[in-house]
């Protein structure tokens, strides 16, 4: 049975887990109470950040990592192109932009809103933090403005990455998407497997029901 730590950005991974149909349990870990005292976690991860996972003897952690060992460990799979598919050179590319391009720099935007000082929080850093997502964002825009998805011609995990990032993005209220990617999100979160996912994960579906009702 695979173990996810964390929710969060281990929410990528809950929902490929159930795309691909694979049993899964999720353990929560509580970063805002702290990680401390939580030894089984810090056994698995002494760094102390989700999301990771525990196969059998296997330990990771890093979303698109994650993603990427379990897609090769029990694929093959839809989700990701083959390595001579035309498509796979797009799926890498967003694979891992939905984290290092978009995901980490808006997180870095988003404690600097909500955890620093008042004098800070508009510091240089966050700044520039919102510019990089902005900037790879026209990648994202670029490419939906001629096709559905963002790798091949169907849903792949790329899509799982990338949308975790735009929910992300806007439900810190730090950004507001366009229309392209507001069609797109609503078109790939229509997914059963997302909704499973989501089911899965209680604490993320009550930061969704929280937002809405702020709205």
């Amino acid at each position: 049975m695979i173990t996810v730590f964390g929710e969060g950005r281990g929410f990528r991974v809950v929902w490929l887990l159930e795309e691909m149909g694979l049993p899964y349990r999720l353990r929560p870990v509580d970063l805002l109470a702290g990680v401390d005292r939580d030894a089984e976690f810090l056994a698995i991860n002494p760094a102390g950040f989700i999301p990771a996972i525990q196969d059998g003897d296997a330990v990771m952690v890093e979303s698109i990592a994650i993603m990427e060992y379990l897609i090769a460990r029990y694929g093959p799979t839809p989700l990701a192109p083959g390595s001579r598919d035309p498509a796979f050179p797009a799926y890498q590319q967003f694979l891992h932009l939905g984290e290092a391009g978009l995901a980490m720099p808006m997180y870095l935007a988003v404690v600097s809103r909500n955890l620093a000082p008042e004098a800070e929080r508009r510091n240089w850093g966050a700044r520039k933090a919102l510019e990089i997502f902005e900037s790879r964002l026209q990648l994202v825009r670029r490419r939906l403005a001629s096709a559905s998805y963002l790798a091949a011609e169907g849903f792949t995990a790329a899509d799982i990455s990338v949308t975790y990032a735009l929910e992300f993005a806007e439900r810190t209220g730090c950004f507001v998407l366009g229309e392209v990617e507001r069609a797109y999100v609503a078109r790939v979160t229509r997914r059963d497997a997302y909704a499973r996912a989501m089911v899965a994960c209680p604490a993320t579906k009550a930061w969704v029901e929280e937002v809405a009702a702020r709205r």
